[in-house]
């Protein structure tokens, strides 16, 4: 059916039977990022009790604190926390983000992404951590009460294609004075980008700097 006349050499071995759950579990060990912030799967011990401990397991949902641009988000979230201020995670997959922001104190949080399995991972995470966030997927974020406000911090941490696209409507969620954070360029990157948006519509371009994995588009707009 394939083309072929003989089937290719294979061996047989028996396997032991073994507790695979624990197995699979074992791959996955406490990520320390930044100078405090420690996302610890539930089977594991926090290795700092003072730490920012986030319990997260590995899921459906992108967002465990392994990639670069989730580490990178979480580690300028915690260089730049926002007690008192409405923070919003757009594209928040397992809510890791909106986490720590709510963790460092920020008062309003809410999070959208377009995949009903993550909105819902992302409600449990936010439960099981004992953090006060809603999330929405965009058609419901739409008409609820965060529609037309406009956020202290809007975070998004999604794919530069669609960050292209989304750039206006996410400016657009933006409060005067903000700041969009968001991941730009490839894998290569080596620069932290600030720019700020005047009332002219001018933008300003600054380098701030050498940074790990990929550079972080950080807006801040007036």
């Amino acid at each position: 059916a394939v083309g072929m006349a003989d089937a290719p050499a294979f061996t047989v071995r028996p396997v032991e039977e073994q507790d695979w759950v624990r197995l699979t579990q074992s791959q996955f060990a406490p990520i320390h990022i930044g100078k405090n912030i420690w996302v610890v799967p539930s089977w594991h011990e926090a290795p700092d009790p003072d730490g920012l401990i986030l319990e997260l397991d590995p899921g459906l949902a992108f967002g465990t604190g392994s990639h670069p641009t989730t580490r990178l988000c979480m580690e300028w979230l915690e260089a730049n926390p926002a007690p008192g201020k409405t923070v919003l995670d757009y594209g928040c997959g397992s809510g890791i983000l909106a986490m720590v922001a709510k963790k460092l104190g920020a008062q309003t949080v809410a999070g959208v992404d377009i995949d009903p399995q993550a909105i819902e991972s992302a409600r449990d995470n936010a439960e099981r951590n004992q953090c006060d966030i809603e999330y929405f997927l965009p058609d419901t974020f739409a008409t609820s009460a965060h529609a037309t406000a406009k956020f202290d911090i809007v975070v998004a941490n999604i794919l530069s294609s669609p960050l292209k696209l989304m750039a206006p409507m996410l400016t657009s969620l933006v409060a005067p004075g903000g700041t969009l954070v968001a991941p730009v360029g490839g894998a290569g990157g080596q620069s932290l980008l600030r720019l700020r948006k005047d009332a002219d519509g001018r933008i300003e371009q600054q380098d701030l700097g050498p940074v790990v994995f990929v550079p972080l588009l950080s807006g801040t707009l007036d």
